[in-house]
């Protein structure tokens, strides 16, 4: 009788040790958990105020594809003037009217890309219900604005020569550091976009007649891959828990 109890109080005994080790286990998890949370919440909340994180990879994905058609449009402008220019000969004022019509091309495209940007853009912060205008978001607009509005002025400068030459690469160049400059108040994967844009723009130095197929190389091939990255990274399970 006395092995019996013995055994009995040995097994109740490991029963309510095991008992108490999970218990205490699982409010210890619960504890530490609680910081985590904490701590995550604390990080979303000083990314949202010292960053803009409501760009859509959606906008970028949209930039692409206007670029890239207007790409094949500026591509048959030219290929039609020349085409002409081999059976009949061009006066100057033809040639005048090409690069107009690239110029007026190039506008509704950009016109076309910044209408997107800031449909998908004011699309997110509604769903994010953040401010699409606020201290971040200037900061963000005033320094890509700087680079931007920089090359635009070079461009102009260069067209007033009528050099056509490094209109492409400069476009590049300048876009890629206007993103690079705008990045630290936005994802930092908008850096690695800008780079590769100034990576094409320098490459394109060496090869000038080239430059329609570097800007549908910069402006639309790399722009439709960032968005879709974006999209996946950031917006794709949003969606899913909307």
């Amino acid at each position: 009788m006395k092995e019996a109890n013995a055994l009995i109080h040995k097994i109740y005994f490991e029963i309510s040790f095991l008992f108490i080790y999970f218990a205490f286990q699982s409010t210890f998890m619960n504890v530490q958990s609680e910081p985590l949370q904490d701590l995550r919440h604390i990080k979303n909340l000083m990314e949202r105020s010292s960053r803009f994180v409501s760009l859509s990879g959606l906008s970028g994905i949209a930039a692409g594809v206007w670029a890239l058609l207007g790409a094949y449009f500026g591509y048959t402008m030219i290929a039609d003037y020349y085409d002409e220019y081999a059976r009949s000969g061009f006066t100057v004022a033809d040639f005048q009217g090409l690069k107009i019509k690239l110029l007026m091309l190039s506008g509704g495209v950009l016109l076309l890309a910044i209408i997107s940007a800031f449909f998908f853009t004011w699309r997110k912060a509604k769903q994010s219900k953040v401010s699409l205008w606020g201290p971040v978001s200037r900061r963000l607009a005033i320094n890509t604005l700087i680079p931007l509005v920089t090359g635009g002025l070079m461009i102009l400068a260069a067209l007033q020569h009528d050099d056509w030459s490094f209109v492409a690469p400069m476009a590049l160049v300048f876009y890629g550091l206007a993103l690079v400059n705008g990045s630290k108040y936005t994802f930092g994967d908008i850096r690695y976009l800008g780079i590769c844009e100034i990576i094409l723009g320098l490459a394109n130095t060496q090869f000038v007649g080239y430059g329609l197929y570097f800007w549908a190389a910069g402006f639309g091939v790399l722009h439709i891959i960032y968005g879709l990255w974006m999209w996946n990274k950031y917006e794709k399970g949003e969606e899913k828990t909307a």
